[in-house]
């Protein structure tokens, strides 16, 4: 139907419709699509901006979280060796001294017994009584016709209670009783009785595989000695696994960041708030028009994180100690909302007191009373993004806004489509009367022109 509209528009009548009906639409449709672009171009911007800002306080938090994780900035632990020595920090204390140089000259060891092998663990070893002595104390393990053979030996042993363990090996030459006490140097132990091949010294015929010894390690130069190869706090707050000896072999213990000074973190992180700081100023900025204020300025979510943010100069990071807030220590709000460091004051604190610091932003146990830096901006962060915060209640006003728009460019195209339509036919109705007039005017000019001719 709208192609034979369009034949008639513009046909022999010298009116070119399809131009007017082109002008016409464009006439009524751009100034509304101008509003609407702009509209949605302005609110696209601030999506992106108030998502970049969420975001950012994001990265600022699990950055600060993890580095501010009550061990002293340090990290996870590292062992240059973990062949020979594992590490890890001992939850509930801070460590200290690192990074540290570990030498392992022996390590712990317990004492260990074999016997001469026999045939395999059912012979029988004979009715008697096996005395073990272990720490001053004599225990005694009693075997008796019909259950006496070399497993049951390692069982009654095993129950006796005494410390020491037993178990049998097996191996092409024959079955063994393997005894072992405890590690350690003042582990030692002694078995005696009936059992002439199951007995150490005298007149036994067990084979001293192993002695009781104790570790011996060096830590920066100082001779240590542990009855465990499980050794915690010789540095502090640190927990070492001793996996083998290896003598003038130095094993470097370090965290996987270098150990940061107090001083060095709270110049870090003001200069990590101070680029978010400015980078929302940025972002909020009033200006003379809409074109050049900020894209958030205005923004009720930001303004609120703004706020919120202004507040952490004086928020109360710990519960007790001499120092409580960031302004206690030093640090500063300008004008504009970012932070500066009085470094006179920071450097007399820090000499005044430099645990009573490091506690307060860092806490070794954090809790609603002493959340330290980080407690405080995730505070904040979580606050801020809650289902009913302000940067989620900005989020979900400015996507409605955005799916009003898409909306209103659904009826912006519905309408364009209608009036164009109703052009169309408007135009086609107009050129129909014009080639009828025509045709009339034609008609009549040929009658008169046969008048003329028929009175001369």
């Amino acid at each position: 139907m709208f192609d034979s509209i369009s034949n008639l528009i513009s046909s022999g009548t010298g009116v070119n419709s399809a131009q007017l009906v082109a002008d016409l639409l464009a006439a009524t449709r751009e100034p509304k699509e101008a509003v609407l672009q702009r509209r949605e171009n302005a609110n696209n911007l601030k999506i992106s901006a108030l998502a970049s800002a969420a975001s950012s306080l994001d990265t600022f938090a699990a950055a600060l979280s993890a580095l501010l994780d009550g061990r002293a900035f340090a990290g996870d632990l590292t062992s240059s060796q973990p062949s020979l020595a594992s590490v890890n920090f001992i939850d509930g204390t801070r460590p200290q001294g690192l990074p540290a140089t570990l030498k392992i000259n022996q390590i712990a060891s317990a004492r260990r017994l074999a016997s001469q092998p026999v045939t395999d663990s059912n012979v029988s070893v004979g009715p008697g009584t096996m005395t073990i002595t272990n720490g001053g104390q004599s225990f005694d393990v009693i075997l008796t016709a019909g259950t006496d053979s070399l497993a049951d030996l390692a069982a009654a042993i095993n129950g006796a209670a005494s410390g020491i363990s037993a178990s049998v090996i097996t191996d092409n030459a024959g079955a063994r009783l393997v005894l072992e006490g405890p590690v350690g140097g003042d582990q030692t132990f002694e078995v005696s009785g009936d059992f002439t091949d199951f007995n150490y010294p005298p007149g036994g015929t067990m084979t001293l595989m192993s002695e009781a010894a104790d570790a011996l390690i060096n830590i920066d130069g100082l001779d240590l000695r542990y009855g465990s190869n499980l050794i915690e706090n010789a540095i502090p707050g640190v927990s070492i696994n001793l996996n083998a000896a290896s003598p003038g072999t130095a094993i470097h213990i370090s965290g996987d960041r270098p150990t940061s000074t107090v001083a060095d973190l709270v110049s870090e992180f003001v200069d990590a708030y101070n680029q978010l700081r400015t980078a929302l100023n940025d972002a909020t900025a009033a200006g003379a028009s809409s074109d050049t204020s900020g894209p958030l300025a205005g923004d009720a979510g930001i303004r609120e994180m703004l706020r919120s943010l202004g507040q952490i100069n004086t928020a109360t990071l710990a519960s007790s100690g001499p120092y409580r807030t960031l302004s206690d220590i030093g640090v500063k709000t300008n004008r504009d909302g970012t932070l500066s460091i009085d470094k006179v004051r920071l450097d007399a604190v820090l000499a005044n007191d430099s645990d009573a610091v490091s506690n307060m932003l860092d806490p070794l146990v954090k809790d609603a009373s002493n959340p330290g830096i980080s407690g405080v901006l995730q505070a904040i962060r979580d606050r801020l993004q809650d289902e009913n915060g302000a940067l989620e209640t900005s989020k979900k006003r400015l996507d409605k806004i955005k799916e009003n728009l898409a909306s209103a460019w659904t009826k912006l195209n519905e309408d364009s489509e209608q009036y164009e339509i109703q052009l169309r036919r408007s135009f086609a109705t107009m050129d129909r009367q014009l080639v009828l007039l025509n045709a009339t005017q034609s008609y009549l000019t040929q009658q008169i022109a046969i008048w003329n001719n028929s009175d001369n």
